[in-house]
C-alpha cells in the first residue's frame, strides 16, 4: 500500500474532504478597512471605513478633526500642542488638504 492509500485510508478519502471555493470560504473581516490612532497610554480612536467608501482627503480630514477633539477631551493634563503623525505614502496622507489640516 502506497503512503497515499493509507492516508486516504484514515482520513476517508479525498471525496470526503472536497476541497472549498472561494464563494464558500468567506470571512466577515476582509470586507472593512480600520484606522486606529493611538498613542503610549492607550487607543485613541477607532475608525472603520463603511462598505464600498474609499479614503480620500476630506475624509481623511474629518478623521483628523474627531482626533483633534479627542486629545482635548482625553489628554487634558498633557500638552497636545507636538503631536507626531507616522503616515505613509498613502494618497490621502499626502494630499494637500491633509497637510494642511496637519499644519
Amino acid at each position: 500500500m502506497t503512503r497515499r492509500q493509507s492516508n486516504n485510508q484514515w482520513s476517508g478519502g479525498i471525496a470526503a474532504h472536497p476541497a472549498q471555493k472561494n464563494s464558500e470560504c468567506k470571512n466577515p473581516l476582509e470586507k472593512f478597512s480600520l484606522r486606529l490612532f493611538w498613542d503610549q497610554d492607550g487607543i485613541l480612536l477607532i475608525d472603520y471605513l463603511p462598505k464600498g467608501q474609499t479614503i480620500n482627503a476630506e475624509y481623511y480630514s474629518s478623521l483628523l478633526v474627531q482626533l483633534k477633539d479627542i486629545l482635548k477631551e482625553k489628554r487634558r493634563r498633557k500638552d497636545t500642542k507636538c503631536v507626531l503623525f507616522l503616515h505613509d505614502n498613502a494618497p490621502a496622507h499626502r494630499a494637500f488638504a491633509t497637510q494642511k489640516k496637519l499644519a
